[in-house]
């Protein structure tokens, strides 16, 4: 009994003492979902999308009713890429959206879209294995554009993604 009560008293101090792991930065926390669902539903053949691009209205008209905000697919036809379609994903205890274009190859890219805090509205760019992804946050919700595609190649898809769901030209 006596082993018992100080190792329970040793583990209660000791656990005081450990270093508390440093929060995640928002748009790091943004990144890492956006490609976390990229990683998921890109190799997708027969299901990359819960809903297709045939039914643009309907897609965005319930993701923007889950997400309590309006959403529009920008059009990123200027780089080749057209809109697949898009599903609905947990987020936490909320949801994110994600969209999904190709091109003429077959090559992919998302854009997700869930709520977060913070203010910062400066694209971080982040690298996993083959996946890139620029994150920012913007009026309470954490953006995300992930594509096997370099930094350089990404960089205006990402600001074009930005001004299209800012309705901003």
């Amino acid at each position: 009994l006596v082993i018992f009560v100080v190792g329970a008293a040793g583990g209660w101090f000791a656990n005081g003492l450990a270093p508390a792991s440093s929060p995640v930065a928002p748009t790091t926390s943004v990144a890492q979902g956006a490609t976390a669902a990229y990683r998921t539903f890109v190799v997708e053949v027969a299901h990359p999308v819960e809903v297709g691009a045939a039914q643009e209205a309907h897609l965005l008209q319930w993701l923007s009713k889950r997400l309590g905000r309006p959403l529009a697919a920008p059009d990123l036809s200027r780089f080749g890429y057209r809109l697949m379609g898009g599903r609905l994903l947990p987020a936490g205890d909320a949801a994110a959206a994600q969209l999904m274009y190709d091109d003429a190859s077959g090559r992919r890219l998302t854009v997700y879209v869930r709520a977060a805090s913070g203010t910062e509205t400066a694209f971080r760019f982040q690298q996993e294995g083959d996946a890139a992804t620029f994150a920012w946050i913007d009026r309470g919700f954490g953006f995300a554009v992930t594509g096997m595609a370099s930094r350089d190649e990404l960089l205006p898809i990402a600001e074009a993604v930005y001004h299209g769901l800012a309705g901003k030209s």
